[in-house]
């Protein structure tokens, strides 16, 4: 039985995502020329006014400042180039990034290798040079127009402390919990920063710390983004506004750990990869999902990660039961509202029906 959703004909998503690249290797007069372009753009927003700086770089500067306030003492931040630098397919390689440089004429060209393909229906938005560890590497923020897709299912995501991400698809009810490293790479790191002698140990560790859990963050949003695609679902997420007033009640280590927890950079990552894809994302209010019955509606107690509902019985996963509960939301949502430009025709699950009757 297909849940109707109006057709309003195909439409297109416009979409970014940012390209890793490595700058190749560099003559010495090159090098010399980007590594003071570099540090004058640092000594730039940490108040030194008077370098030479190119005049567009100067202005991306003052634009980096107005966002962050002061910056963090000792700190190095991208350099931000504007958005014509990006070149391709020169006689010598695939490549290139111009980099305009105070006091030389049209810059100087760079090689560079990108992670992934750079394709010519691809427009450069921005670029950002980065220095690490005497290398030098450039992120090249991408956009491009993509048909958006006509999802058949619901792909429901709940956001969670002891499990990062819980899904459940319309067309089966069996959940999937994503996070377990995750928990385990933020608790050793916790309490490794507790026994640390100084604030400098403290940032390095602090650091190492953050790489890893955007590459679990990066796999977490990959594997839920694959599966949507597999299925051809939308993505449903619980819309994140007042999250951190959760915590309000609850114990020190509770709140810690949901003041800690980056949902939204988890969630801005689902959402791009699946924009990247023509997946729609759709957000729904979980006000209350984790409090009511995911079978009957009323309220039941949630304790150590169980969900017990004394009116029907129900013992459930709490994640999973308000997984369960946002994709009843988002199919009651869906029957009446048409999803997007492009339109659906939606699986229609017995959870719609518990929906309904609610």
């Amino acid at each position: 039985m297909l849940l109707a959703i109006k057709f309003l004909g195909e439409s297109l998503m416009k979409a970014r995502k940012t390209i890793k690249a490595k700058i190749l290797e560099l003559r010495k007069g090159k090098e010399e020329l980007l590594r003071r372009e570099y540090e004058n753009f640092q000594r730039y927003l940490h108040g030194d006014k008077s370098v030479p700086l190119y005049s567009a770089t100067k202005q991306q500067a003052e634009r980096l400042l107005k966002r962050i306030g002061k910056p963090k003492e000792r700190k190095e931040y991208p350099l931000i180039l504007r958005h014509d630098v990006y070149r391709a397919r020169t006689k010598l390689t695939q490549y290139w990034l111009k980099i305009p440089i105070h006091g030389v004429r049209g810059g100087i060209n760079v090689p560079i290798k990108p992670h992934t393909p750079i394709a010519e229906d691809m427009v450069c938005r921005e670029a950002k040079i980065v220095r690490r560890k005497g290398e030098w590497f450039v992120y090249i923020t991408v956009e491009a127009e993509i048909p958006e897709k006509n999802p058949s299912n619901v792909l429901a995501v709940d956001l969670g402390i002891h499990n990062t991400a819980t899904t459940i698809n319309s067309i089966d009810k069996k959940p999937k919990f994503y996070g377990k490293k995750l928990r385990a790479i933020r608790g050793h790191y916790f309490h490794l920063r507790r026994n640390l002698p100084n604030r400098k140990a403290v940032r390095k560790v602090g650091n190492h710390e953050k790489r890893i859990v955007n590459h679990e963050l990066h796999e977490i949003s990959k594997a839920i983004v694959q599966e949507a695609n597999r299925t051809n679902s939308v993505i449903v997420l619980g819309e994140l506004k007042g999250l951190r007033k959760n915590g309000n009640g609850k114990g020190r280590r509770f709140r810690r750990k949901l003041n800690s927890f980056p949902y939204y950079k988890l969630a801005s990552f689902i959402e791009y990869k699946a924009r990247w894809l023509g997946i729609p994302v759709l957000e729904i209010s979980e006000a209350y999902t984790s409090q009511i019955c995911s079978r009957c509606g009323q309220k039941g107690s949630r304790v150590r990660g169980l969900f017990t509902c004394p009116h029907c019985g129900l013992n459930l996963n709490a994640d999973y039961n308000g997984a369960r509960n946002i994709l009843k939301r988002a199919l009651g949502k869906l029957h009446k509202e048409p999803l997007s430009s492009a339109g659906a025709g939606l699986t229609q699950p017995e959870l719609l029906a518990e929906a309904k009757s609610q």
